[in-house]
């Protein structure tokens, strides 16, 4: 057996030759070392993570490399240590990240001197860095931060440890007194910020917080709470827990909520409550798309609503042709909420329909020529023809050699090859700020050519004067979607827009819900569709360009044909079959009417992007030149959408 052993020992050496015993270790690729320390980086492995840094001196993203060891040990880390990589790296994206982490350390820590000198090269907006710069203020007995930090109180979510922390500071020297609280309950309540609008209770004085058991009741069981209401509605603990019954009920069914409004108990609230809670029924209802939405709207009066609140009860008009109210809804709407262009254009349409032309004229001209779904509206109203914007900008190669040696889009380039894509396009979104449209068009042009086709479309929408339509508007794959749209006897330019909106084109794509490939199919709608169509499918094929584009135009032709209009399928596509027969009216609806009353934000957003791609897609690649609004069309008759929501 020795021998035998010895035997294997002394072939091995005739093999592999004399050096193999003493040989070192090989060591991993670049690439495997880089991608071995960002899962370090995120298990927290700092022993891991020294030992693949070794093995990355010099490489492209070092900086990353660097990032990572200093973020694992921020807590303990000097100033001159943080001050060293900001000032290596000055200017990029992983120094404005790593600034924005050690001013929420230094902001723990109570280091203000520090933390002033660094926030001055802070860019980026944060809510907590904020409220530390606030906490700096009054540290230096600012006393004017206390009004500013009101701000920071009416945000709808839980506060993060810096803004919880100055809350109390406020709270403490009488800054934020019980009616603040409550206000802040409300609000939280009615974001559905239960247990943020609970912590917030326990601000107030014991006297004053309401009953856990009636705040829980209210929230599992309103109408029990409101068919056994408190017996005296004096205290505002009292009225505040009847109100989240109301809107916890109105968010289920509405009707309910409105009957019991009416009954006895709504006379027991003032009038201003009452109306307030009209209001909020009436947003319910309104994106429920019933037909009392309007009336509820009527009895909310003079309440004060909020932006969104507003919105829907444009949208719940404009269903019922109630020109007066789609006027009497955006008229209130804050400065930033009239800047979306949906209500220029609806308000425009409102006149019109009252006989003030010049006056739609006005409106229309606005937002005429802007690139997107109403922008193309309003010049459809103005008699204008519809083109692709000029001047075209073609980069050239000088400007996208400069643009290929810019450090950040360099390591956003690589970062995508080695598929770290949220990492990447962080990198890649900070780079381009800033950038005048030349520069943005050239890093649209690198992105293609290193076909991120995602970050050239995007880059290129960001063009204010000079646009390159052809790179906003790409279509890879052509040959393979052109194929596929004539087999299914479908609108290139149509299928083109979709997947524009889908994918953007990356062929891997895979959205957190599960969705993958170019269409963005889920693997029980792919399976389905081999099945229908005959295609021997496995798991592992879904993504692949050819099989996704079949079996995703498949589906779309799929949906046409069962919903029967174009806005439908691409409703449909996006938030299934059964919602978008739904959202139909009882009565026929215009396109344009149905798209912008979508209850859920990203349909409704979806839907309007896909049918002024396809417009674009059309105009670019010889497609039929149909207006918009004759895309739109009219939705014929269908079920009340009685309980859905965004």
């Amino acid at each position: 057996m020795f021998l035998r052993h010895l035997l294997t020992i002394a072939l091995a050496f005739a093999v592999l030759g004399p050096g193999a015993a003493c040989a070192a270790p090989k060591k991993p690729a670049p690439d495997d070392a880089l991608l071995a320390a960002y899962d370090a980086f995120r298990a927290g492995d700092v022993f891991k993570l020294q030992k693949q840094a070794a093995q990355l001196e010099g490489h492209l993203l070092e900086p990353y490399v660097d990032y990572w060891r200093l973020r694992l040990e921020l807590e303990n880390a000097a100033p001159p240590e943080v001050n060293g990589f900001l000032s290596r790296y000055q200017g990029s994206y992983l120094a404005e990240r790593l600034r924005g982490e050690w001013l929420r350390e230094l902001g723990r820590r109570g280091e203000w001197a520090a933390f002033d000198l660094e926030l001055a090269s802070f860019l980026s907006e944060n809510l907590e860095i904020r409220c530390y710069a606030w906490s700096a203020r009054l540290a230096r007995a600012d006393d004017g931060a206390y009004e500013e930090a009101q701000a920071m109180w009416r945000e709808p979510k839980e506060l993060p440890a810096g803004c919880a922390m100055l809350a109390e500071t406020m709270i403490a020297v009488g800054r934020l007194d019980s009616a603040q609280i409550w206000d802040r309950v409300r609000l939280l309540l009615e974001h559905g910020q239960v247990a943020a609008a609970k912590r917030a209770l326990g601000y107030l004085p014991g006297a004053e917080a309401p009953d856990e058991r009636l705040l829980q009741q209210a929230a599992s069981a309103p109408q029990r709470v409101l068919a056994h209401p408190p017996s005296s509605l004096e205290s505002r603990a009292a009225r505040e827990m009847l109100r989240f019954a109301f809107v916890r009920l109105a968010r289920t069914d509405p009707r309910p909520a409105a009957e019991v409004l009416m009954g006895p108990l709504g006379l027991r609230l003032g009038d201003a409550e009452r109306k307030s809670l009209w209001g909020r029924i009436a947003y319910e209802a309104a994106r429920r798309h019933l037909a009392e939405a309007v009336a509820w709207y009527r009895l909310a009066g003079d309440a004060e609503l909020s932006d969104e609140q507003l919105a829907w009860k444009a949208r719940a008009a404009l269903r019922a042709a109630d020109w007066e109210m789609v006027r009497a809804a955006i008229d209130p709407l804050s400065v930033t909420a009239r800047q979306d262009p949906a209500w220029t254009y609806w308000y425009g349409r409102a006149l019109a329909a009252q006989g003030s032309a010049e006056g739609a004229r006005a409106y229309y001209l606005r937002i005429s020529g802007q690139p997107h779904f109403y922008g193309l509206l309003a010049a459809e109203e103005l008699g204008e023809a519809i083109a692709v914007p000029q001047p075209m900008h073609v980069a050239g190669e000088d400007e996208v050699a400069l643009a290929r040696r810019n450090p950040g889009l360099a390591r956003a380039l690589e970062l995508y090859r080695l598929g770290l894509r949220s990492e990447a396009t962080r990198e890649w979104n900070f780079t381009i700020r800033g950038m005048d449209d030349p520069q943005l068009l050239a890093a649209a042009e690198l992105a293609r050519r290193a076909e991120v086709f995602d970050r050239a479309i995007n880059t290129a929408d960001r063009t204010a004067r000079q646009h390159n339509f052809q790179v906003r508007f790409l279509a890879p794959f052509r040959d393979v979607f052109r194929e596929q749209a004539r087999a299914f006897d479908l609108e290139e330019a149509w299928v083109l827009g979709l997947v524009r909106q889908e994918s953007r084109f990356i062929a891997d794509a895979r959205s957190s819900a599960g969705a993958r490939g170019l269409m963005q199919l889920m693997p029980a709608t792919a399976s389905w569709m081999a099945r229908r169509i005959g295609m021997s499918l496995s798991p592992q094929r879904v993504a692949e360009v050819g099989t996704n584009v079949t079996l995703g135009t498949g589906y779309l032709k799929y949906v046409l044909e069962s919903l029967g209009h174009p806005v439908l399928a691409s409703a449909a596509y996006n938030a299934g079959p059964g919602r978008a027969r739904r959202w139909r009216d009882a009565k026929p609806l215009e396109g344009a009417i149905y798209a912008e009353t979508i209850p859920f934000n990203e349909t409704r957003d979806y839907v309007k992007k896909v049918m002024a791609n396809t417009m674009f897609y059309a105009m670019l690649h010889g497609g039929r030149h149909t207006p918009l609004k004759q895309r739109l069309g009219t939705i014929a008759p269908g079920e009340r959408a009685a309980d859905e929501r965004s």
